[in-house]
């Protein structure tokens, strides 16, 4: 194929490039819940998103990443001229990691799927024809806006409300707290292990049924549980920290927790979106190397997924703080109670969502989930003109992947067309 080392060396230079802005925007989902509860420094969420997030990535990554990304665009019309779906690919990276840097910069949680599935509809419908996009799945993604953010708020609300009902609210909070948090923590583990069940490791090759995921989620909830329950017997109370605020010592045991589902959430965003940054790559390398050949399906090469790791890690460690504070601070005031709540609830949409297929962005999740355990304290303890923001910048992603990427789409085919 003309031009395919250029390609090649293109790929992999915008591949990481939105990588770095998938880390710098969307690690933040994984730990903005634990940094903004004071559960842990951002030294220490920059430590674990990296082993994590890189360990999520590499192993369920995708050893076969469906290349043409979540089946938007039709191969079979592509495969006369697959320049052009080269073209467009390189495009919708540029265009992707482009809008997240913009996104990052000024702390908007955009969703890094959406990002990228509205570059890629934007240079097919443009430059190749309407009739090369799949818009029953666009129109399933849009849907998935409302659905996953609604879901992920109620499930919130309501896991916020039973942690007032049986601690907060009692006579003898931390009593209580000691008693009920091993079990939120049985749930946290039980419902993270599914996510990682259902998302991730049937790319390593494991084929495991329905049941089978259900037992292993079941027995690492409980191991979890066990393990917390030795940390969390430690715990004393000191009446000092109880001056400033009331719930301080309970809030020390609900930290526990914090640090166990922002190690989990970050395994389990690695293993999912990193493949919104080397799905477009792997089609790329792919049609180089077939010379030509148009694939809906290929092997992902093992560097292409460290590719896509370091990427990731970096994006967050340069510049990963500013999305980390809205999500952390900006929306409502987090302590580690609330933010266990929306970090479960936030997990337990997507395991909701693999299980019925409904494409779903962990951001739009996870804001959504705080958003719910600000609203079970009164609508007064949501920032709504931070939440106004969120959504303007949700709405413009789609249109602004879309028109960056058929920009890109025409200036390469200009340049190698």
């Amino acid at each position: 194929m003309e031009y395919g080392m250029i390609f090649l060396g293109l790929a992999i230079v915008f591949g990481l490039f939105m990588a770095w802005g998938i880390g710098a925007n969307d690690v933040a989902n994984a730990m903005g819940t634990s940094v903004g509860s004071g559960a842990i420094t951002i030294k220490q969420a920059v430590l674990i998103a990296a082993i994590f997030e890189f360990a999520g990535a590499f192993l369920a990554g995708g050893q076969v990443t469906k290349t043409i990304r979540k089946g938007i665009v039709d191969a079979d019309i592509l495969s006369s001229t697959p320049e052009l779906l080269v073209f467009g690919m390189l495009a919708a990276l540029l265009a992707a990691g482009i809008w997240l840097l913009v996104a990052s910069r000024f702390g908007w949680p955009v969703s890094t799927t959406h990002t990228i599935v509205g570059a890629i509809v934007g240079f097919a419908a443009v430059g190749i024809g309407f009739e090369a996009v799949h818009w029953g799945k666009v129109g399933t993604i849009v849907m998935s806006w409302v659905v996953s953010p609604a879901l992920a708020g109620a499930l919130s609300y309501w896991l916020f409300r039973s942690v007032q009902k049986f601690i907060l609210n009692t006579e003898h909070p931390f009593e209580n707290a000691k008693r009920y948090v091993p079990y939120y923590i049985f749930l946290t583990g039980f419902m993270i292990a599914l996510v990682t069940m259902f998302k991730g490791l049937k790319h390593i090759g494991l084929e495991t049924s329905v049941a089978q995921n259900y037992g292993m989620a079941f027995i690492f909830g409980l191991v979890t549980m066990f393990v917390s329950m030795h940390f969390t017997r430690k715990i004393k109370i000191k009446p000092e920290v109880d001056k400033d605020f009331h719930f301080a010592n309970v809030e020390r045991v609900f930290g526990v927790l914090m640090v166990v589902t922002a190690c989990a959430m970050a395994f389990a965003h690695g293993s999912n979106d990193v493949a919104n940054a080397i799905g477009p790559v792997a089609a790329i390398v792919g049609i180089v190397q077939s010379d030509g050949e148009v694939t809906t399906k290929s092997m992902t090469p093992i560097w292409i997924l460290i590719l896509g790791g370091v990427g990731i890690v970096a994006g967050l460690m340069m510049y990963g703080k500013h999305v980390i504070a809205t999500i952390g601070k900006n929306i409502t005031e987090l302590t580690p109670s609330r933010g266990f709540a929306a970090t479960l609830a936030a997990a337990t949409t997507v395991v909701i969502a693999s299980g019925t297929g409904l494409p779903i962005s962990t951001t739009h999740t996870l804001v959504g989930a705080v958003l719910g355990v600000g609203l079970a304290r009164g609508i007064g303890a949501l920032n709504l003109t931070v939440v106004r923001t969120i959504f303007l910048s949700w709405i413009v992603t789609l249109p602004a992947g879309a028109l960056m990427s058929i920009a890109f789409f025409f200036m390469f085919k200009s340049i190698f067309g």
